[in-house]
């Protein structure tokens, strides 16, 4: 009989924590690689190329590929015949190893679990716990699959009961549009057909961790209903013409997956959940002779890839831009930013605006006249850092705080990733301002165009904490400019028409 002793399951998720905040899986680079060569829309291959260019980075510099280090869901599959020498539940062995990860002080991860989620929403301050689902099947051995997923490709996970007859690829086809860019394509789909509702969902997310192999998959052909449904969906959500980063193009997935379980007659459950740019997930299995042993991948693996602004890249200086000139730029355009900007999210935007209500000044130092504001959470800095990986988060989380912000505090401009809303895009119009759009999966690169960065304001916040950042050369694409003009939308319809198999639909 097989002894699983505790210490070495908490190290083994601990490891894999750190390992998969680092190291994409080989799978994910070969075939964004691929997709990197083929795509024509430029905008996307410049987004890709980011990306792979900070995938490498990280993996030489052992840093987080993503600011969103995410809420870690791990699967278990638990032999019956192991014995186990611990003190403490799997579960409880599982939290234990995010803590450890999370606080490690080479490689800090961004705590971003809040308890009591319909109240405070207090941070937990160590990312746990952890989402853990286990099953007990034949064997000695304890199988694990470790996961880290962001909020921003969590909070596009869609579910539906259709009617026994209804068309899945219809359904999909029609909601992927309505997901917008926050997931940061190009991902996956993991897709969950049958069951109960609940049975659907975590088929969805347990189909997320298989390796990519669409393109060998399409090379042999499919050898039943489901493989049918993959290439199916593969080749008609790529139609759409979404593209990396929702700027158009030919790549928006690499894979969809599929799994399925018998149901009842009457219903027809269905889950959608998409992985980012950032997927993190790695397999171990324990059998008792000590810790997981995880495979040092190869430098070579990666694309050498170079990645230049351009030319026609537009130089900005934030402290002395004007109106004027932000109104003098075109959707697409590259800008390169330099100077001074304040950043914040989520409960910076809530703070301020219950502040502005009570009729209260905003704290010293948080002057957003002629500014730009950054929504991001960064990682805690380490060694020599300024600050720690540094991507934008999703931007339309802001939008029902965008009228107040550049009504009230003189805001000049929004820096995020992906699209705006319609009610954003109208206050954008409205006041003359810009919303400008960085690469989502490329947080270390960007972290290094920041040249410092201090406390402002509600550090009691965290990682939500209104910070100022002076940075150099900057990357970003006017996503939404000051006539209201948005690249999220121009961008897929011209690829989609341009793709040709599908009309013209899309609307970000």
């Amino acid at each position: 009989m097989t002894t699983i002793k505790q210490e070495d399951v908490i190290r083994s998720v601990a490891d894999a924590l750190q390992y998969i905040s680092y190291y994409h899986p080989p799978d994910y680079i070969k075939n964004l690689a691929r997709a990197y060569e083929l795509e024509e829309s430029q905008a996307a291959k410049d987004a890709m190329a980011q990306i792979l260019i900070n995938s490498r980075m990280c993996a030489e510099g052992h840093r987080p590929i993503c600011q969103d280090t995410g809420i870690v869901t791990v699967f278990c599959e638990v032999g019956m015949d192991v014995q186990w020498q611990a003190s403490m539940g799997l579960e409880d062995m599982i939290d234990e190893g995010v803590r450890t990860a999370y606080l490690h002080p080479d490689n800090k991860l961004r705590a971003s679990i809040v308890a009591d989620p319909s109240g405070q929403r207090s941070n937990t301050k160590d990312n746990t716990p952890a989402v853990t689902h286990m099953r007990i099947v034949p064997g000695n051995k304890v199988d694990i699959t470790v996961a880290a997923k962001g909020g921003g490709s969590e909070n596009k996970s869609k579910f539906i009961m259709l009617n026994p007859n209804d068309s899945i690829v219809d359904w999909v086809l029609k909601t992927v549009p309505t997901m917008g860019a926050g997931w940061c394509p190009p991902g996956m789909l993991g897709i969950g057909i049958g069951g109960t509702a609940e049975k659907a969902m975590v088929m969805a997310k347990d189909a997320l961790m298989d390796p990519i192999d669409m393109q060998e998959l399409i090379a042999r052909g499919p050898r039943d209903n489901i493989e049918e449904l993959r290439i199916e969906l593969y080749e008609k959500v790529n139609a759409l013409g979404i593209g990396a980063q929702g700027l158009g193009g030919l790549t928006t997935v690499l894979d969809v997956k599929v799994k399925d379980f018998p149901t009842h007659a009457a219903s027809k459950p269905i889950a959608m959940i998409p992985n980012c740019a950032a997927t993190r997930h790695i397999h171990f299995v324990l059998d008792g002779s000590g810790t997981a042993a995880l495979p040092m991948p190869k430098l070579s693996d990666w694309p050498k890839i170079s990645w230049s602004a351009g030319e026609t890249a537009r130089r900005v200086n934030l402290d002395t831009v004007t109106k004027e000139e932000v109104a003098s730029w075109k959707p697409g355009e590259t800008l390169l930013l330099n100077g001074a900007m304040l950043t914040g999210r989520d409960a910076a935007h809530k703070r301020i605006e219950e502040m502005l209500g009570r009729g209260e000044s905003l704290p010293e130092g948080v002057d957003f006249r002629n500014r730009f504001i950054y929504y991001v959470g960064p990682v805690d800095a380490v060694r020599d850092e300024v600050v720690g990986p540094a991507g934008p988060t999703t931007a339309t989380r802001m939008d029902k705080y965008t009228e107040m912000m550049l009504s009230e505090t003189g805001l000049l401009g929004m820096i995020g990733k992906a699209e705006r809303g319609p009610a954003a895009i109208e206050a954008i119009k409205k006041h003359g301002a810009v919303y400008l759009m960085a690469v989502g999966g490329a947080a270390y690169l960007v972290s290094k165009a920041v040249r410092s960065s201090r406390m402002i304001a509600f550090e009691d916040l965290g990682m939500e904490a209104i910070r100022e950042f002076i940075v150099e050369d900057m990357p970003v694409t006017v996503a939404v400019d000051a006539g209201g003009e948005s690249v999220h939308k121009t961008g897929p319809r011209e690829w989609q028409s341009r793709i040709g198999t599908i009309p013209v639909t899309v609307e970000a």
